[in-house]
């Protein structure tokens, strides 16, 4: 097969009202001052998406008629496709709910499946849109802190089998792989975290939406497709977009395998003006459909990329900056590093990576307060953009650290 794609390409993404790029959007997460920084932080990838996935989208559009539509009916078949040769997970069609986005997905669950005041699990630092989730809606997190041993993390199911013996935790979010630690647990961590839950009346939500991004000498596994009893006691979310950077189309889905819990949702998103049978936009399940039909060598190659840029980060972080560690990453694209042994605080860490680094980062407390001191870098972007961003890093860490000795 021909290649055309290029991730070393560098693409001007500033005038596409890019949430990522935009002057204005760098201002107001960073700081006015701020609207030139280099954004390695929300979680899309500075790279084009898949020929085949514009060639669909443009045989829709030469259409010229974009009217209220149902969801195109190639997505159902290539997503139960796609989830069964990649994940070795069959997917009955009868199970998928479609919907605008994962992070809307979970506010509707966390409405239709709990009550106000109920408890909901979270494994800290985890993806700061579950907190927001939780706390906009009047519920409580509690938080399952996750454990740092050797190069990685690990869930502490001490601590999670003790707070979910409290009557008043209904729900939990697994992130999985895990955003932003960069672990893919193992089969034996999710049964181990499932049937604890399960062991206590506990809904599953199981955030899955990087499962496709899998480092080499790694695989996913995919809650549900353990065992039946798993599948029954939770609900997936699922999407191409972070995959294929396919995320301002808008388009998830969850896999629902107890009828009721599907039946109920489904009604409730009904309530609320939203109709599974239409789903979200006209061109989300086509872009989607096109990706998982033609594009898995895409991925492939991107699998590759991914890593070698990681192995860069890695390396060029540890080996110029003494006390620096930069967690093995196994699924995502999104590196996490621990500065707190190289400045004196986490307000100087920030000052200093964004004043003198001029480079913006999502910080770690964001993803809650066992973050604190970590940045989570998006290494999704073309080699000479990470090593202009690596580079300034270091350097401007080794200038500030030789001022003060």
């Amino acid at each position: 097969m021909m290649k055309d794609w290029n991730f070393d390409e560098i693409i001007d993404r500033r005038g596409t009202a890019s949430m990522k790029w935009e002057p204005e959007v760098l201002s107001a997460i960073f700081g006015k001052g701020r609207e030139n920084l280099l954004p390695l932080w929300v979680a899309d990838m500075d790279f084009k998406c898949p020929t085949v996935v514009r060639t669909a989208m443009e045989k829709r559009l030469a259409h010229q008629i974009y009217g209220y539509s149902l969801i195109d009916p190639a997505y159902f078949p290539a997503l139960i496709s796609w989830y069964s040769r990649r994940h070795h997970w069959d997917i009955d069609k009868d199970w998928i709910i479609t919907t605008p986005g994962i992070v809307p997905a979970i506010h509707y669950m966390t409405q239709c499946f709990t009550r106000p005041g109920d408890q909901i699990i979270l494994q800290t630092p985890v993806y700061y849109p579950f907190a927001r989730a939780v706390q906009n809606n009047g519920r409580r997190v509690l938080e399952n802190p996750l454990q740092i041993v050797g190069d990685h993390y690990r869930m502490d199911f001490s601590d999670l089998e003790k707070k979910a013996k409290d009557p008043r935790v209904t729900m939990a979010i697994l992130c999985s792989p895990h955003n932003p630690v960069g672990r893919v647990w193992t089969r034996q961590e999710l049964e181990t975290f499932a049937t604890i839950c399960i062991k206590n009346n506990i809904l599953i939500i199981s955030d899955e939406i990087h499962c496709d991004l899998i480092l080499p000498g790694f695989r996913h596994t995919c809650l549900p497709s353990i065992s039946d009893t798993f599948a029954r006691n939770s609900i997936t979310a699922v999407a191409a977009s972070k995959t294929f950077n396919l995320a301002g189309l808008q388009q998830s889905s969850l896999i629902i395998p107890d009828t009721r819990l599907k039946q109920r949702l489904a009604s409730y998103m009904e309530d609320l003006g939203f109709k599974n049978s239409i789903g979200g936009t006209l061109f989300g399940p086509i872009a989607s459909a096109a990706a998982y039909n033609e594009a898995e060598a895409w991925l492939e190659d991107l699998i590759l990329y991914l890593h070698k840029n990681f192995i860069y980060l890695k390396t060029c972080l540890e080996t110029q900056l003494p006390g620096v560690k930069v967690y093995d990453l196994e699924g995502t694209y999104l590196a996490w590093v621990d500065f707190r042994e190289t400045l004196p605080d986490i307000s100087t860490l920030i000052r200093v990576l964004e004043e003198d680094a001029k480079v913006g980062l999502d910080h770690g407390e964001w993803f809650g307060k066992n973050g604190a001191g970590f940045e989570r870098i998006n290494i999704a972007c073309p080699r000479s953009v990470l090593t202009r961003a690596a580079e300034a890093i270091v350097k401007s860490i080794k200038n500030y650290q030789d001022k003060i000795l």
